[in-house]
């Protein structure tokens, strides 16, 4: 038993116990005090002792009482300011996520002017799936709000996420452009320069993509930008894969490809938007 727990459950009879002690004394001695002078003495000798230590042990429990019921108060004081420093910190994250959401619309907003013809669809990336394999992501939308496989999926800004391949009520699975089986026809902005933006096992573990089948002769620079090119009517033209981050040859040192880095981070998505519908250009 600690010393806290004595005192809640036997202090105040052991201050009890004392002061009875120290009445019983006095009560005899007073009966007493009349009639025998070295009773009265002996009386004053015992009571003496019986009072100081009484008085001591009183002003020494009253001083642990007040320790605990101060330490008690200032626990509950801490827990109420914990309390307080959560709900702020609550509020501050609502506040960001509030502040991000809004740069995202106003982005945009930015963005479907001058793409007036994209029919888009707002959803939540609920989780990510990424192995040796494959690179995907599950959205919060699926067929209830009219999104199909092969709709393409984007960040606010336009830059290329994937592509839908499955959907369901309420979810949908996204393959990202990263992924083996994603293939998606690209230009280069700067030299205008076609090809074919594909996954590459080896590049998918370190987050790239690669930019082949160039035409015979074609200068590709790192830092050049890749869009989609529209060709083949899969995905709108002009969206953003890119950009090329490394110029490599293929082992047989003729071709030569380019080592993609998404415009955005696949790791980071937080919302994404589906194009459901779009005008094809020929």
């Amino acid at each position: 038993m600690n010393w806290k727990t004595f005192l809640k459950t036997k202090g105040v009879r052991f201050v009890a116990i004392v002061l009875v002690v120290v009445l019983i004394v006095a009560a005899v001695a007073g009966a007493l005090g009349g009639r025998a002078g070295f009773l009265t003495n002996l009386e004053g000798v015992l009571r003496e002792p019986f009072q100081q230590a009484a008085a001591t042990a009183a002003s020494w429990l009253e001083g642990v009482y007040g320790y605990i019921y101060r330490y008690d108060q200032l626990k509950a004081e801490n827990e109420a300011l914990k309390e307080q420093l959560a709900a702020a910190q609550a509020e501050a994250r609502e506040g960001r996520e509030a502040t991000a959401e809004n740069a995202r619309l106003r982005e945009l907003l930015e963005f479907t002017q001058r793409h007036s013809d994209f029919t888009l669809e707002s959803a939540k990336v609920v989780s990510y799936s990424a192995s040796n394999w494959s690179s995907t992501m599950t959205i919060s939308k699926g067929s209830e709000a009219g999104i199909e496989p092969g709709d393409s999926v984007i960040t606010e800004s336009g830059s290329l996420v994937g592509q839908v391949i499955e959907v369901g009520s309420g979810w949908a699975t996204v393959r990202s452009v990263i992924d083996v089986d994603l293939s998606v026809g690209g230009y280069v902005s700067n030299s205008g320069a076609n090809g074919m933006v594909v996954g590459d096992f080896t590049l998918m573990q370190s987050g790239y993509a690669k930019l082949g089948y160039l035409a015979e002769g074609v200068s590709l620079f790192t830092g050049d930008t890749v869009l989609t090119s529209g060709k083949g009517g899969a995905f709108p033209a002009g969206l953003v894969v890119g950009t090329v981050d490394e110029v490599r040859t293929e082992a047989g040192g003729q071709q030569t490809y380019g080592v993609i880095k998404p415009a955005c981070d696949l790791n980071a998505l937080v919302q994404v938007f589906i194009i459901k519908d779009f005008e094809v250009v020929e």
